[in-house]
C-alpha cells in the first residue's frame, strides 16, 4: 500500500499530456520498448489522426528509489471541454494529479477547469511547464500565473519538455513525495470503484476498477450494488499499456476485470463492487454526473441498418457515460434515434467512430438544446425535439438554458470577441488581467454557443483564445419553432427552436440554403418558413422548362397557343401531384453553417 501512487495528467488541448506521458512510459514502463510509438496512449485511429485524446487510458509504471520498488497508475486524460466527464471519472480514481501548461500558450480555460475540479476532490496538484524548449516560450510568466492560481511559491513549479525528454526525470520523484498512498485496506471486505468500462469483441464487457478495500482473485464472486447482480471472475490485470495478467489485485490498485458480463447496463459506471456475502457495503460516492447538452437526430442512410445500428449505438453508450439515444421517427427521414452529447466535437467524433468502428453512415438533423416549456395547465415540459413542441397558444413560459462561460484570449483581441458574445445574446459578468492574457466571465444562452461559437472565436482571437462553460440555470426568453415547408408540406427534420429576435434573418438564410440543394424538377417549387400559420419567408426554385412548340413550323398561331395552354394544365396537374424528393445528403448541407 506504501508503494502505490495514483494519478492523472490533466491539462489544456494540446499542451503535451499524451506526449509526456510516452515520456514517462518510455523511462519507467513495464512494456518492451520496441512497443513504443507516439502517443501509445491514444489507442483509437482516431485519436492519433487528429492529435486529440477521447477516452481516458490507464498504464502502471515502475520506479524504484531507495531499494524500494513504487507502483504508480497514471491516468491519461483529454483536454477538449466536450470530454471534461472523462476527467471527472478518472480524477475519482487518484490521489494526486500532474497539471500540465505549455509555456508558449500560458494558462487556458481548461487547465483552470480541471485544476478546480482536482482541488474540489483534495487532490495533490503538481504543477509542470511543459515545451520550454520552445523559441517562444515565456516560462517566467507561466510560473508566475500557475503561483497565482494555486497559491505556491513558483520555485516548485517544474521545468519539462516532454518531446526531448528534459526534465522528465524530476516529475515521478515529486509525485512520490507528494502525492499520498491510497487510503485503502486490504484486510477490509472488497469495495472497489467502477472506473470506465468498454465492449471488447473477444473478451465481452471489460471493467476498469480502482480497489478501494479488501482482495480481488480470480473466480472470485462479485455483486454489482446498483443492480444486485452476480458474476466470476474470469480474468484480471492491469495495462502496461498493453495487458498483463495477474491472479490476484490489492487495495489501491487501478486494474480491469472480465467476467462474462454480457449485457451493456450489468457494470454501470461509477458504481459500486462488493462480495456477495457481505449486504452491509455503502456505496461509494460516484463520479460528477454530467447530462447530454446538444440533441440531435441520427437516421441510417441505409433504413436496412436499423438494428445494426441500434446495437452500434448500445456498443457507444456503454462506455460513454454521457452519450443517450432513444429511437424516434421523422416523416421525412424514417426511423432514427434522437442522440444527446455534450457539444458539436462529441457529436462529431460519435459519428465518425459508428463509421469507422461498426461501417455505419448517418444523416444528422440540426442539433438542439433541451428547453423548459410552462404551459397554460402549470405542467413543466422538457423539450429535446423541436416536433414536440405543444402549440404557442397553449404555452405559459418558455425558458432556455443558460450557459455561464469563461474566455481567455491575449489583451488585443478582447473587443472583438465582446462584440461576439454580445451578438449570442450574453451578459458581461467579469474581467481579469492576467499577466499576459484576459480572463472574461459572459452568461450566454447554450443554444447561441453549441453551434459555430467555437470556430468564431477561435478565427477572432487567430487560434489564441480558449473557453470553457457550465450549464447554469434556466431563463425565461422569446422563443419560437421555425418550420420549413417545401410545396406546403412541412419537413419536420428541418424545423428548429430559436428566439425570436433572429428569426426573420435566419429564415430568409435557411430557405435561400434549401433552394441551392434542392434539384429542379418540371415543375415549380414552393420553400417557405413559417411560425405557426404566418409565413415570414418564401422563395420557389424554377420548374425546367420545355419547348413545345418546337415541332412546329408555319400554319396558323392559334396552332401555337394551344399547345401552350395544354402544357400549362399539365403543369398545374403535375405540381398538384407532384412530390418533391429532397436529397438525404441535403440535410447534412443544411446543418452545416456556411463560412
Amino acid at each position: 500500500m506504501q508503494n502505490i501512487r495514483n494519478i492523472s495528467i490533466i491539462a489544456h488541448i494540446d499542451h503535451g499530456k499524451s506526449t509526456l506521458a510516452d515520456r514517462l512510459i518510455e523511462n519507467h514502463g513495464l512494456a518492451a520498448n520496441r512497443k513504443m510509438k507516439d502517443q501509445i496512449l491514444d489507442s483509437m485511429e482516431l485519436e492519433r489522426e487528429r492529435g486529440i485524446t477521447i477516452k481516458a487510458q490507464t498504464v502502471a509504471l515502475e520506479y524504484a528509489r531507495d531499494n524500494k520498488k513504487y507502483k504508480i497508475n497514471l491516468i491519461d486524460t483529454p483536454g477538449h471541454v466536450d470530454f471534461s466527464y472523462e476527467v471527472s471519472r478518472s480524477l475519482s480514481a487518484c490521489e494526486g494529479v500532474i497539471l500540465v501548461v505549455d509555456a508558449t500558450q500560458g494558462l487556458e480555460a481548461q487547465s483552470i477547469a480541471h485544476t478546480s475540479l482536482a482541488q474540489k476532490l483534495g487532490l495533490v496538484i503538481i504543477p509542470v511547464v511543459n515545451k520550454i524548449d520552445l523559441p517562444s516560450a515565456d516560462t517566467e510568466s507561466v510560473k508566475d500565473d500557475l503561483s497565482n492560481l494555486l497559491k505556491i511559491d513558483k520555485e516548485s513549479i517544474l521545468e519539462v519538455s516532454s518531446k526531448t525528454g528534459v526534465g522528465v526525470g524530476s516529475i515521478l520523484p515529486s509525485v512520490i513525495n507528494s502525492v499520498p498512498e491510497p487510503l485503502s485496506d486490504s484486510q477490509k471486505p472488497l469495495r472497489a470503484y467502477v472506473v470506465d468500462s468498454w465492449f471488447d469483441n473477444y473478451l465481452g464487457i471489460v471493467v476498469l476498477i480502482k480497489i478501494i478495500d479488501g482482495k480481488l482473485k480470480l473466480k472470485d464472486k462479485i455483486k454489482i450494488l446498483s443492480n444486485k447482480k452476480e458474476f466470476i471472475i474470469d480474468k484480471l490485470g492491469f495495462f502496461t499499456p498493453n495487458i498483463s495478467y495477474l491472479d490476484e489485485l490489492s487495495a489501491g490498485d487501478v486494474g480491469f476485470i472480465t467476467a462474462s458480463i454480457k449485457t451493456l447496463d450489468a457494470a454501470p459506471i461509477g458504481d459500486t463492487i462488493s462480495d456477495p456475502k457481505n449486504n452491509d457495503i455503502q456505496p461509494l460516492p460516484g463520479f460528477q454526473e454530467i447530462q447530454p447538452r446538444v440533441f440531435s437526430g441520427f437516421y441510417p442512410i441505409d433504413s436496412k441498418n436499423y438494428q445494426d445500428s441500434k446495437k452500434a449505438l448500445d456498443k457507444l453508450s456503454l462506455n460513454d457515460n454521457s452519450f443517450t439515444y432513444e429511437p424516434e421517427n421523422s416523416l421525412s427521414l424514417g426511423h432514427g434515434f434522437r442522440c444527446g452529447f455534450l457539444g458539436l466535437l462529441h457529436m462529431e467524433i460519435i459519428r465518425e467512430r459508428l463509421n469507422r468502428e461498426y461501417q455505419l453512415d448517418f444523416l444528422m438533423t440540426v442539433p438542439s438544446v433541451t428547453y423548459k416549456i410552462i404551459t397554460k395547465n402549470n405542467e413543466t415540459l422538457h423539450i429535446k425535439n423541436p416536433k414536440d413542441m405543444p402549440p404557442m397558444n397553449e404555452i405559459k413560459a418558455f425558458l432556455e438554458p443558460i450557459a455561464l462561460i469563461k474566455i481567455l484570449t491575449p489583451p488585443q483581441h478582447l473587443g472583438s470577441i465582446i462584440e461576439l458574445c454580445t451578438k449570442k445574446r450574453g451578459n458581461q459578468e467579469d474581467l481579469i488581467y492576467l499577466s499576459n492574457s484576459v480572463e472574461i466571465t459572459f452568461r450566454i444562452p447554450l443554444s447561441e454557443i453549441i453551434y459555430d461559437f467555437f470556430d468564431q472565436l477561435k478565427s477572432l482571437s487567430k487560434g489564441y483564445a480558449s473557453y470553457d462553460y457550465q450549464v447554469e440555470d434556466y431563463q425565461e426568453s422569446k422563443m419560437i419553432k421555425l418550420d420549413i415547408n417545401v410545396n406546403k408540406k412541412r419537413v419536420d427534420a428541418l424545423s428548429q427552436i430559436m428566439h425570436d429576435d433572429n428569426s426573420y434573418r435566419k429564415a430568409r438564410e435557411m430557405i435561400e440554403n434549401l433552394k441551392d440543394l434542392i434539384p429542379r424538377q418540371m415543375f415549380e417549387i414552393s420553400i417557405q418558413a413559417c411560425i405557426g400559420s404566418k409565413i415570414i419567408a418564401s422563395t420557389s426554385i424554377r420548374g425546367f422548362r420545355k419547348d413545345v412548340t418546337a415541332k412546329l413550323y408555319g400554319g396558323d398561331v392559334t396552332r401555337k397557343m394551344k399547345l401552350l395552354k395544354k402544357q400549362k394544365e399539365g403543369k398545374k396537374k403535375m405540381k398538384k401531384i407532384g412530390n418533391v424528393e429532397i436529397p438525404k445528403e441535403a440535410f447534412y448541407q443544411f446543418m452545416t453553417p456556411k463560412k
